[in-house]
């Protein structure tokens, strides 16, 4: 019974305080009222019987004042208007609005990352379901992070998701946010949210995608301050954009004047809402993102978008080549070649061999335009040889062949792609062997580093089995070599010692800032393989000179040709009585590439 009481008198005493505060904004509005009736009354009455009288002798004084305060009223509306607009035209946001239905980008159109696409789908299902997401007592999610490498169809996944979700998207330049003067960066980003929120209003939802986030999403540091950070923010720099972001991705509720206006007459009752606004941002390196943006309330998710698998490429290329006319093609060859290629560039590729195809006359593009746009595309356009000594020529022919022949004999899971002599401009290389993986590769083991230590040093040792001589050619495969051993030694644990310096010697590796001479360890270690590879090159003889004689007559060899070479070569003489292959001289004409080896043109 007291416990009844007691709260009976509670509400009492609430609907008292309630009745109170009713009184106080009744009676302030009719203070409001009276003083806006008395400065009328005191205008009225001195308009009436003060300068009514006396119009005449006032007239022209009053005429004179208010000719004065008109001039004024233009001059300052006149420099406003011009201030507005100019602000207006540089402060604006550069970003491109697609409203629902004026894209045709759907689920159906991005390919290759089934799982990243899985993600998408639940995202378009809170947007499209907020209305019923809020009744359910949840908050609909705020900001998604699509983090990847570039190519990976970020940016596609975007206007994918909004053409679903039927919402009006936004694209913007993170680095278009940034402005000359201070606070303009500001004054874009606040543009940019209140735009959206309006169409959010009218369509349910919206959605901002920022490409590049990381141009203006740095973590901040207290460092660095003084002179220097106020001169950067004169001109534009600091973190407004940043501080403005944090608050338009996670804004206290506020009402719009439409509801100020419904409020104050007493028809709008409850608390603020904001329309739900997805903001979708896309980065390279997550990692330097200040930690503000990716809590919970801004970046709820945040989505790994990387290269697609063997299954997700051959998808891809069905699609892109679904567009294109083209003969039959080894679509599984084609896949294998293109290993941690993004979508991006399985388009390049696909519209780069059509271009081949139309260049040579063709309304169909082959196996030969693909391997024609890849290799153009990974190396650059080939500079034919053209003025070469043939001595130079058969340099360049050996100490490639010491790659090939190494490289067909110690990978397992690459494969040799090509071997040339011919310049690339992209690699800035006089010649190259390159090879591919052919399978996904996230691990490797120490005999495969000890494999690619012993194809880099196997231009060395072709060299001087094969010419007598050494040159400057190998200096960037004994380097290479150098680093691979370093790592072994200093890094992974892969010779006798267990002990690791990488987090001894910084972000760059025990090699960072040239890394002094090599120790004991790594000279030994490169001595071994050089020994190997060596006894490698003098086993099989005839195919390092099959390789290169070959070379030396056609200038560039495919892979299967490579292979097919050292296949057909296998430890045989030439018909000389020493058991050795004869290395033609160094001023010989290139041989004649037969089945079954090589033929040397006896001058004799």
């Amino acid at each position: 019974m007291q416990s009844t009481n007691r709260a009976l008198e509670i509400r009492r005493e609430d609907g008292l305080d309630e009745l109170d505060r009713k009184i106080d904004r009744a009676l302030g509005r009719v203070g409001v009222l009276l003083r806006t009736l008395v400065i009328l009354a005191v205008v009225v009455f001195v308009g009436l019987f003060v300068i009514a009288p006396h119009w005449a002798e006032w007239s022209q004084y009053i005429l004179f004042g208010a000719y004065l305060v008109f001039q004024l009223f233009f001059a300052i509306m006149f420099m406003i208007i011009q201030f507005v607009a100019l602000f207006w035209f540089i402060g604006r946001p550069r970003i491109y609005w697609v409203m629902p239905g004026e894209t045709g980008i759907t689920f159906e159109d991005y390919k290759g990352n089934p799982e990243v696409l899985e993600s998408a789908k639940q995202v378009v299902t809170l947007v499209r379901g907020v209305k019923k997401f809020k009744q359910m007592g949840g908050q609909p999610i705020r900001g998604l992070l699509l983090e990847g490498p570039p190519g990976t169809g970020k940016s596609y996944l975007g206007q994918a998701i909004a053409t679903e979700a039927g919402v009006p998207f936004g694209y913007l330049s993170a680095p278009s946010i940034q402005g000359m003067f201070m606070g303009m960066d500001t004054m874009r980003v606040m543009s940019l949210y209140n735009k959206a929120r309006k169409l959010a209003r009218k369509h349910g939802a919206c959605i901002l995608f920022i490409d590049e986030i990381d141009a203006i999403g740095k973590a901040r540091s207290g460092a660095g301050g003084g002179m220097g950070m106020g001169m950067m923010g004169m001109m534009g720099g600091g973190g407004g954009a940043l501080n403005e972001l944090l608050n338009q991705m996670d804004p206290l509720p506020r009402d719009g004047w439409k509801s100020k206006v419904l409020r104050w007459f007493g028809m709008r009752r409850g608390r603020s809402e904001q329309p739900p606004v997805l903001t979708v941002a896309a980065t390279n390196i997550v990692s330097v993102l200040d930690p503000a943006l990716l809590r919970p309330g801004r970046f709820d998710r945040q989505l790994r978008v990387g290269a697609p698998s063997f299954d997700g490429r051959k998808e891809v290329f069905e699609y892109y080549l679904s567009k294109v006319k083209h003969m039959d093609l080894p679509l599984d060859q084609m896949v294998a070649e293109t290993v941690h290629y993004t979508p991006v560039q399985v388009k390049h590729i696909v519209n780069e061999s059509v271009v081949h195809a139309v260049w040579n006359g063709r309304d169909a593009i082959t196996y030969e335009d693909f391997r024609w746009a890849l290799e153009t595309y990974e190396w650059g356009m080939r500079v034919p040889i053209v003025g070469m000594a043939e001595t130079d020529k058969r340099r360049l022919a050996y100490h490639e062949a010491g790659h090939a022949v190494a490289a067909v004999k110690l990978l397992k899971r690459h494969r040799v792609a090509r071997a040339t002599i011919e310049a690339r401009h992209d690699i800035g290389a006089a010649a190259l062997v390159a090879w591919k993986p052919t399978e996904e590769i996230h691990t490797m083991t120490k005999d495969e580093l000890l494999a690619q230590i012993q194809i880099a040093l196997g231009s060395r040792a072709a060299e001087q089995l094969f010419l007598g001589e050494e040159m400057t050619g190998a200096s960037g495969d004994l380097a290479g070599a150098t680093s691979i051993a370093e790592q072994m030694v200093k890094l992974f644990g892969m010779n006798g010692s267990l002990a690791s310096y990488g987090g001894l010697m910084g972000g760059g590796g025990p090699f960072a800032g040239g890394g002094g001479p090599p120790s004991r360890e790594v000279d030994r270690l490169l001595d071994q393989n050089f020994k190997r590879v060596k006894m490698l090159l003098e086993e099989n003889r005839a195919a390092v000179v099959a390789v290169a004689e070959a070379l030396m007559e056609r200038h560039a060899l495919m892979g299967d040709e490579v292979y097919d070479l050292v296949n057909n070569a296998e430890p045989r003489t030439n018909g000389h009585a020493n058991g050795h292959v004869v290395v033609p001289p160094m001023d010989a004409p290139a041989t004649e590439i037969i089945a079954g080896g090589t033929r040397i043109n006896d001058r004799n």
